[in-house]
């Protein structure tokens, strides 16, 4: 039977049940769906910390001119500095200096202009400093202010009005203590808060209004547009119908962080406050969860404010999260990420993360090696030629050029005829290194290499050379790619299939050959994978070079030994293997690995597009698309993006996009927890490691590279090391542009 005969043959036996959802297809004249780059909403924060632990910070607010001003236990306080990565200071606030003697206790706007409390009057430096209303309650430390200068203040056991320069009227609330209070101008009246009850008062009378009663009330607020009460608890919040008095719906428990701390209605939207960090309610009724020093200096919030140009301030114990956000297009991002790469993350070539670092500060790390300093290269590497591809620019291809010839070193560098290193690094410092006992001596006694190579780097290069020999019209950079391609694999069938380090022995994981393969039970992944690798690298090989024997190869692992069965298997095969197995195969599925699917999915570039024949791609898509539908539920943007190679109408482009609009521009691996949020709706341990039902968005996650699992809640280093966007961000961006699921903005 013919290579082409077979591969229809076994191909169609199989195809039945390579999917288990049926695949969009989309005819001729149907053109693919495109996401359309409008400028969005992109988050950052800039943080500004307090020095002294001991001052108690108690609020912060921005005047009509944008001043920041935050009252703290030692008098008002000012930021200094302050950019994005580079945060700043809470600094005392000289500028009244005649003012800095007085026993402030309060910190409000009216009018946009800010008044104070202190313990014998309201003031403010403000309407040429005429406000100044004496008061007769020593210990206040809550002021409201309504447009004409009326003000009420408490101390937290009575209420005080303050009119026309005089004290209007003075009444004391019964049982508990007053919370806090807030004007209301849709109605001329303040809003009063107690811990068991919420009232309201009219200037021109001194009678409390009953508007609801519960417990544990801790902060509130008005949101004028819906006649709405926010009242929060220790447990929860309430929304009450300023009309009837009357909740709207059951309160709600449900919440990133139930414990209160406080609430604002900033440009319309509620924001609250928790001893857990803040989050923002959304319109579909979820949350925008801050949490974390990627957000924040502390954890628990003090005060909530609206900021300068449509900004937020979320002040905490600890210092001041100045939220920003920004109108960007997903170009825009990609010129911005491109930039930090760039600046930060370039090590002799490689795309590198920064590690070393001491609270997040990215001017105190230093370059590190990884084992997989060949595979993140790679996926930049990738990312640029796309880049190219579509740009034509310079820059773009300096860059391929650079980290190219880094990789390609990775083969030059140690004595093994087509073994790729895994990195290299300047002698004299391997003690320093991570995993210290991989590294060998160059030959140039001024180098060092590390050895033990596994699939992972073989992939990755194989994608990366493919990509750069197809798309880079340059012959001296298409010539260098497909040498590499003819040297690893000529490498790996001289080997028996098999990567063979410096000692003459295989490497741990760099193994295609049946024995190995096909030794796993079926439902091993490892068996599926590495034969989709391996048929995929030869009809790379094949394609650039035109050699027989890389393309006599893959059909005798197709025909004689499964290896079209075993990377045609549905991923719901994918299981554990019981204690049947041997000792290997027990660890590798004792869960899903999502380094594989990263290997998978580079993978597919060459499996695909250098199919031997189209009965073969036809096979290949049914494939990679059962995988896609398998991986959907991770709204990971490469894998989505990735699959559009194939064809298919809508490799769900919305969640691609929502991953790349989500991805925070704050990549440093800051600590995040999610594990203790009551708004997720978790779900039993599972095979693949899915903890809850949605997967969250990426800026609420710890940052993680394409090979992590998206359904880890809880993670981060405390923020000793930042990552690439390189391999994160920028391959999936401009893979989609290529491909023209992503359109120019």
């Amino acid at each position: 039977m013919s290579t082409y005969h077979f591969a229809i043959a076994v191909g169609l036996s199989i195809l039945c049940v390579a999917c288990h959802t049926e695949p969009i297809e989309r005819t001729d004249d149907e053109p693919p769906k495109i996401y359309r780059d409008t400028a969005f909403m992109q988050d950052y924060s800039i943080k500004y910390n307090l020095a002294d632990p001991n001052t108690e910070l108690i609020s912060a607010g921005t005047d009509r001119n944008g001043v920041i001003q935050v009252l703290s236990s030692a008098g008002m306080m000012q930021l200094q500095g302050g950019q994005f990565l580079f945060p700043g200071r809470l600094v005392a606030d000289q500028r009244y200096r005649t003012s800095s003697d007085k026993r402030l206790a309060a910190l409000q706007t009216c009018q946009e202009q800010f008044i104070l409390l202190d313990d014998e009057a309201v003031l403010s430096h403000a309407w040429a400093g005429k406000v100044f209303e004496r008061h007769q309650l020593p210990k206040a430390q809550m002021l409201a202010g309504a447009p004409d200068r009326t003000f009420l203040i408490s101390d937290g056991q009575s209420l005080q009005l303050l009119q026309h320069s005089a004290i209007a009227w003075t009444i004391p609330t019964t049982g508990t203590s007053i919370v806090d209070i807030q004007y209301l101008p849709d109605a001329n009246r303040f809003a009063v808060l107690l811990e068991d009850r919420l009232v309201t008062v009219a200037p021109n009378s001194p009678k409390l209004q009953k508007i609801f009663t519960d417990t544990a009330f801790t902060a509130f607020t008005y949101r004028q547009s819906t006649g709405e009460y926010y009242v929060g608890t220790s447990n929860g919040y309430w929304i009450i119908d300023a009309q009837s008095g009357k909740p709207k719906g059951d309160k709600h428990t449900t919440l990133p962080a139930p414990t209160i701390t406080a609430m604002e209605v900033i440009d319309g939207q509620v924001w609250i406050g928790s001893t857990q960090g803040a989050y923002r309610l959304r319109s579909d009724g979820r949350y925008d969860y801050y949490f974390g020093r990627r957000w924040l200096p502390g954890d628990r919030v003090v005060d909530l404010s609206k900021g300068p140009d449509r900004t937020v301030l979320i002040l905490t114990g600890r210092g001041i999260g100045h939220l920003h956000f920004r109108r960007m297009t997903l170009y825009d991002k990609a010129v911005f990420y491109d930039r930090q790469v760039r600046q930060r993350h370039i090590r002799l070539g490689f795309n590198a993360s920064l590690g070393g670092m001491t609270d997040g500060d990215v001017t105190g790390g230093y370059l590190s090696d990884s084992d997989n300093d060949g595979l993140w290269t790679a996926m930049y590497l990738g990312a640029e030629a796309f880049r190219y591809a579509v740009t034509g620019e310079a820059d773009a291809l300096q860059n391929c050029r650079e980290s190219l010839e880094a990789m390609e070193r990775l083969y030059t560098i140690n004595p093994v005829p087509g073994f790729p290193s895994r990195s290299f690094e300047r002698s004299g410092y391997i003690d320093q290194l991570a995993d210290p006992h991989r590294w060998q001596h160059a030959s140039d006694p001024e180098w060092d290499w590390k050895a033990t190579t596994s699939s992972d780097e073989a992939i990755g290069h194989i994608f990366a050379f493919g990509v750069v020999a197809e798309l880079i019209d340059e012959p001296v950079l298409k010539d260098q790619a497909i040498a590499l391609i003819d040297t690893l694999m000529q490498h790996i069938l001289d080997n028996d299939l098999y990567l063979v380090d410096y000692n003459g022995q295989p490497t741990r994981w760099g193994r295609w050959h049946p024995d190995y393969v096909n030794g796993f039970p079926t439902s091993v992944g490892d068996r599926k994978l590495n034969s989709s690798n391996v048929i995929g690298m030869l009809q790379t090989a094949y394609h650039f070079t035109g050699k027989d024997h890389y393309r006599d190869r893959a059909f005798e692992l197709m025909e004689k030994h499964g290896y079209l069965d075993n990377l045609m298997r549905p991923m719901k095969e994918i299981g554990k293997v019981g204690e049947e197995g041997d000792p290997l195969s027990q660890m590798l599925s004792d869960g899903w690995n999502h380094s594989d699917d990263e290997m998978y999915f580079l993978g597919y570039w060459g499996l695909y597009r250098y199919a031997f024949n189209d009965s073969l791609r036809t096979l290949y898509r049914a494939s990679i698309i059962d995988h896609w539908q398998t991986e959907r539920p991770e709204k990971d943007g490469a894998w989505n993006i990735l699959t559009a190679m194939t064809g298919l109408e809508d490799p769900d482009l919305d969640a691609a996009a929502w991953y790349l609009r989500e991805y925070p521009l704050d990549l440093v691996h800051w600590s995040v927890a999610n594990s203790h949020r009551k708004d997720i709706e978790k779900i039993a341990p599972n095979f693949r490691g899915q903890s809850t039902q949605e997967v969250l968005p990426p800026d609420e996650l710890p940052i993680a590279r394409h090979n992590a699992n998206r359904f880890r809640l809880d993670g981060g280093n405390g923020g000793r090391s930042e990552y690439s966007a390189g391999d994160i961000w920028l391959l999936p961006y401009w893979a989609g542009r290529y491909f023209g699921v992503i359109a120019a903005p």
